[in-house]
């Protein structure tokens, strides 16, 4: 070896992968450790379940880092271990709620269908697609030539569901699904990670213009029409399909997002002035339009209200989830009652809108800080990875995928503590379901690929990705020179 080029391979900054291995086993014992518990709690003794549960984050840990180790060898190396553990936590948690399920049907005969069995095919699916995703996609500037067609993708998965007859796409009152028989999706998760791609790359082309070209009105800079109008098309379709589907959580998502990136794109703070403002003309409108949004507010508001004699004699008591998520998350208090000691499965919807809940009282406050902790680390690593990397199309993209999971959990949280109304998002990675799991291990994977960007040397491309050829008059400008 050369003097040139040991010092070529001293400069070469660590690829950080024996850092993740072992965070990824950190990762794994923790899971084993909750899974152990649960069982001991319950059944006092510890059971073939336990190699059972414990070796889906072994394989998905192992895969997905070889994965890493050979297609993306700088990437960060705390966001995988992250999204293992909670993932691994999620399942541990519905497989807990699914013993306490049995028991109540043991006991009293109600319907019970083992959760925890699909969540593992589940996330089998997702660690295939984040491997499929991050070894076609060797580098995210690639996705900027397809951003109209993603566009376009993404709204036909919005308005199938709103198109499809009911018994085909509502579940709960919410036409956001495509059911058939055995088998369910929600295509809005996809819906909302192919948007995020096209709203970055549209933005990226005309930040200028959004940012310096307008018209001035009541303080306020607005770009023109023909520059902003693509985009508010965008929007207004997708807040239009979702309030038909009264999906209204979801359409906080796609709102939240628009906003957050066109204030990145243009760091001008009238855009988040007027997205309040619409947001709180939209959800006005949307309270007096919708009778599922006016019981929900008033849930929020009056959770402990007596129940009116028409919801008596209807059998109907729609704060019933709310309190029975209050009483959980009292009864765990600071400590909680202990993995597999307490009884969240009292709670409707325990493994989905309210595992927030579940975690609450079996592991208190103290466990869910730490819960939230992990999250806090995931997005922070993702708006890192979008400061970092080179190009403005990266660094939106990666601020838009990290603020989905912002925004997701905080809404989520927020309407478990009656913070804010219940909106029927699930929690990022923790809740059972196949859309959000799946979706959610895609944005891991273009979050891997930024910061696989952002962290390699300029001297080691991933590969050659045609660029747009320069302006005409640079180009004649090096002619002449």
């Amino acid at each position: 070896m050369t003097a040139t080029t040991a010092a070529h391979a001293a400069a070469q900054p660590p690829t950080r992968r024996t850092t993740e291995l072992v965070l990824l086993v950190f990762a794994v014992l923790v899971v084993v450790s909750a899974e152990a518990a649960v069982e001991a709690a319950r059944d006092g003794r510890l059971s073939s379940r336990l190699g059972t549960y414990a070796a889906v984050p072994i394989v998905a840990g192992v895969l997905t880092h070889l994965v890493i180790r050979r297609v993306a060898r700088y990437a960060d190396p705390l966001l995988l271990p992250v999204v293992v553990l909670l993932n691994g936590l999620g399942l541990v948690m519905i497989h807990r709620l699914d013993l306490g399920a049995k028991q109540q049907h043991d006991l009293y005969g109600f319907d019970y269908e083992p959760q925890a069995p699909k969540q593992v095919l589940w996330i089998a699916l997702g660690v295939g697609l984040f491997i499929l995703l991050l070894v076609l996609v060797r580098d995210h500037r690639a996705l900027q030539r397809y951003a109209y067609t993603l566009a376009f993708v993404g709204l036909f998965l919005l308005v199938l569901p709103a198109v499809l007859p009911a018994r085909f796409s509502e579940v709960n009152g919410a036409r956001i699904w495509i059911r058939l028989p055995g088998f369910s999706l929600q295509p809005g998760e996809l819906a909302k990670i192919l948007l995020t791609i096209f709203a970055s790359a549209y933005l990226v082309q005309k930040r200028d213009v959004l940012a310096l070209a307008g018209r001035r009105l009541l303080g306020i800079d607005f770009p023109r029409g023909r520059d902003f109008g693509p985009v508010l098309a965008v929007w207004l379709v997708c807040i239009g399909v979702l309030v038909r589907g009264h999906d209204l959580g979801t359409s906080l998502v796609f709102f939240g997002v628009f906003i957050v990136l066109l204030y990145v794109a243009t760091e001008r703070v009238s855009w988040v002035i007027v997205g309040t403002l619409l947001f709180a003309g939209g959800a006005y409108v949307a309270y007096k339009l919708f009778d599922s949004v006016q019981t929900r507010v008033e849930v929020w508001l009056h959770p402990f209200a007596p129940l009116t004699p028409a919801q008596i004699a209807a059998g109907m008591d729609p704060g019933y989830q709310l309190r029975q998520s209050l009483f959980g998350l009292g009864t765990g208090g600071i400590f909680g009652t202990g993995l597999g000691s307490g009884h969240p499965e009292l709670v409707p919807l325990p493994a989905t809108d309210f595992i927030v809940s579940s975690f609450g009282e079996e592991i208190g406050l103290f466990g869910l800080i730490g819960l939230l902790v992990l999250y806090a680390l995931l997005v922070s690593r993702g708006f890192a990875a979008g400061l970092a990397v080179r190009d403005s199309f990266g660094k939106l993209l990666a601020c838009g995928l990290s603020f989905i999971l912002a925004l997701q959990l905080f809404v989520v949280v927020a309407g478990v503590t009656r913070l804010l109304p219940e909106t029927g998002l699930t929690t990022p990675f923790l809740s059972y379901g196949g859309s959000s799991l799946l979706s959610s291990w895609m944005i891991l994977a273009l979050l891997l690929r930024v910061s696989d960007a952002a962290r390699r040397p300029a001297s080691t491309p991933p590969l050659t990705v045609p660029q747009a050829p320069p302006p005409a008059d640079t180009a004649q400008q090096a002619a002449i020179a």
